[in-house]
C-alpha cells in the first residue's frame, strides 16, 4: 500500500503531463491559424507589344505602285494595336534623302479601343519617290514598333509623244470617266481626241492639250455626262451643244465620244430614233462604219471630224473611233439628239 508521500508525488507528475498536453495542443492550434508569409516580391507586369500598319488615301495605283502629283495632298492613315493610353508616333516624310515633313501625332483609341489610330496629310514638293517612316518608341506600357510606305510624285509635265507614268495615270483616269481612250502608255492621237471629249464635257472648249486645271479636274474625277433618256436601255446620246456623243446602257455611260455635227445649213435632226441600217467599212462618200438612225443621217467614222459642228447633218466620229462605236451599236438600238 502506498505511502502518503508516495501518492503525492504521483498525483503531481500527472498533473505536469496534462497540463504539458495541453500547451502542446494549444500551440499547434496557433500555428495552424497562422498563414505564411513569402519574401518572394511582386513581379511588374511585362509591356504591350505593339504593331502598326499604313494605308494611303489619295494616291493612285499604275501597275501596281501608288504615284499623285506635286503638291497634291495624300493622307496617311496608321492603326497601333492594341491600343494604350497616352501614347503618340512620330511621322518622316523624305523625297529621296531629304526630310521634306515630320510631326508628332497622338493615338486615339477606335471604338472598341481594341486598336489606336493616326491619321495626317502630307503632299510632296516635286517630283520623286517619297518615303514615310513611322514610329512608336517603346514606353514603360508599349513596346516599340514601326512601319513604312512608299508613293512616287510623277513630273506632271507631258505632251504628245510623251511615255510613262505620267502618261499612263492620265489614260488611266480618262477611262475612268468613261471616254474613250486606247491605254497605249503614249501621248497620242487617242489620247489627245480624248482630252478634247474631256475640255466638251467640262464646258471649256475644245483643245487637245494637259495643263493644271485639266490635270486638277481629271485625278478629283469631275466630269459627268448626264443621262437624258435611262429609259431607252442600251442606247446612243448625241449631245449637240457639247458636241458629244456617249453610249449608254440604262442610266450607266459605257463610252463619250467627241464628234462633228451638222454645220449650219445642214443641221443634225433632233429628236428619238433608232438605228435602222448598218454598213460596216467604207462608203464611196468616205463614210466609214456607218449606223444610220433617219433617212441619211448616221453616226460614222470621217476625215476630217473637226471639234466644230461641219458635217452635212450626220455625228462624225474621228475615223479612230468609229470602229467601237459601231461594235457597241446594233440595230434598233435608240438614238436621242438634242442641244
Amino acid at each position: 500500500m502506498l505511502g502518503l508521500l508516495d501518492r503525492r508525488v504521483l498525483a503531481a507528475a500527472s498533473l505536469f503531463v496534462a497540463v504539458a498536453a495541453t500547451l502542446a495542443v494549444a500551440a499547434a492550434t496557433a500555428t495552424a491559424a497562422t498563414p505564411t508569409t513569402s519574401a518572394t516580391p511582386v513581379a511588374r507586369s511585362a509591356a504591350a507589344q505593339g504593331s502598326m500598319r499604313l494605308y494611303l488615301q489619295g494616291v493612285f495605283f499604275v501597275k501596281g505602285n501608288a504615284v499623285t502629283v506635286p503638291r497634291r495632298a495624300v493622307v496617311l492613315d496608321g492603326v497601333l494595336r492594341p491600343y494604350v493610353a497616352g501614347q503618340s508616333v512620330t511621322v518622316r516624310a523624305f523625297l529621296g534623302h531629304r526630310l521634306i515633313a515630320t510631326r508628332s501625332l497622338t493615338v486615339e483609341p477606335s471604338r472598341s479601343q481594341a486598336y489606336g489610330h493616326f491619321s495626317t496629310a502630307l503632299s510632296s514638293p516635286g517630283p520623286g519617290n517619297v518615303t514615310v517612316r513611322v514610329t512608336h518608341a517603346a514606353t514603360s506600357v508599349q513596346g516599340a514598333s514601326s512601319a513604312s510606305r512608299r508613293f512616287a510624285a510623277l513630273d506632271q509635265h507631258a505632251g504628245f509623244g510623251s511615255t510613262g507614268r505620267f502618261v499612263e495615270l492620265v489614260q488611266q483616269r480618262l477611262a475612268a470617266l468613261h471616254l474613250y481612250i486606247p491605254r497605249t502608255g503614249v501621248y497620242d492621237q487617242g489620247t489627245g481626241l480624248a482630252l478634247d471629249a474631256y475640255h466638251r464635257l467640262l464646258g471649256w472648249g475644245t483643245y487637245q492639250s494637259l495643263d493644271g486645271r485639266t490635270i486638277r479636274y481629271l485625278l478629283d474625277g469631275w466630269g459627268q455626262f448626264k443621262v437624258r433618256y435611262p429609259h431607252h436601255g442600251r442606247h446612243a446620246e448625241g449631245n449637240l451643244g457639247r458636241q458629244l456623243v456617249a453610249l449608254v446602257d440604262g442610266s450607266r455611260v459605257d463610252l463619250i465620244f467627241p464628234i462633228s455635227s451638222g454645220k449650219p445649213s445642214t443641221p443634225t435632226v433632233l429628236g428619238d430614233f433608232h438605228v435602222y441600217r448598218r454598213v460596216p467599212g467604207y462608203l464611196p462618200d468616205g463614210m466609214y462604219d456607218s449606223s444610220f438612225f433617219i433617212g441619211g443621217y448616221a453616226i460614222h467614222g470621217y476625215d476630217p471630224a473637226p471639234d466644230y459642228p461641219a458635217s452635212h447633218g450626220c455625228m462624225r466620229l474621228p475615223i479612230a473611233d468609229a470602229a467601237v462605236a459601231y461594235n457597241w451599236l446594233n440595230f434598233g438600238d435608240w438614238v436621242d439628239v438634242y442641244y
